[in-house]
């Protein structure tokens, strides 16, 4: 008990710093290529922020996401495309440092809302360990959140990662 009360403080001032933290980037965790549902959201999300950056992690190829961003009058010059990552914990995992080393302290993370607590879980755990926090941007879709054991799954793949470096690709199915 007398643990808990100093580690809720803490988590209450990690929560109102990051109200105040100005994100620096927008990172956006690949999906369905067929839709181009999240790279279409993200092109009109970086309209409104024309200075960040936008990281993408997996998602379309790279000639049809740089369509998308260009028809919506976005800077290509701004995409990052990284391809990888083969699963959600390495969407983090495999840009992480490359943040921390830019500097970035916090992001917009874009993702749909069936994948956002999943996508939640693993960014506190993997981005939290750099200190980086993010600001989650949910893409609207007419699909059921998955379901939780994807997160709790995750979660600790995530911890393990941050542990040993490992991030257990080779056992999972998960391909977002």
């Amino acid at each position: 008990m007398l643990l808990a009360l100093p580690l809720a403080m803490l988590w209450g001032y990690k929560e109102i710093q990051s109200q105040f933290t100005q994100p620096q980037a927008i990172l956006v965790l690949g999906g369905s290529t067929s839709k181009l549902e999240r790279e279409k959201f993200t092109a009109n999300f970086a309209q409104k922020h024309p200075h960040l950056p936008i990281l993408i992690s997996g998602g379309s190829p790279p000639r049809v996401t740089k369509q998308v961003f260009a028809k919506a009058g976005v800077d290509i010059k701004r995409l990052r495309l990284d391809y990888r990552a083969t699963n959600t914990v390495e969407n983090f995992t495999t840009l992480v440092d490359d943040l921390k080393k830019r500097g970035i302290k916090s992001v917009y993370l874009v993702t749909s809302d069936y994948h956002m607590r999943r996508a939640k879980v693993i960014g506190e755990i993997v981005l939290g360990s750099r200190g980086i926090d993010f600001k989650p941007i949910t893409v609207p879709s007419e699909t059921s959140p998955e379901p939780i054991e994807k997160s709790i799954r995750d979660g600790v793949r995530a911890i393990v990662w941050v542990a040993t470096g490992y991030t257990g690709a080779d056992e999972s199915q998960d391909k977002q």
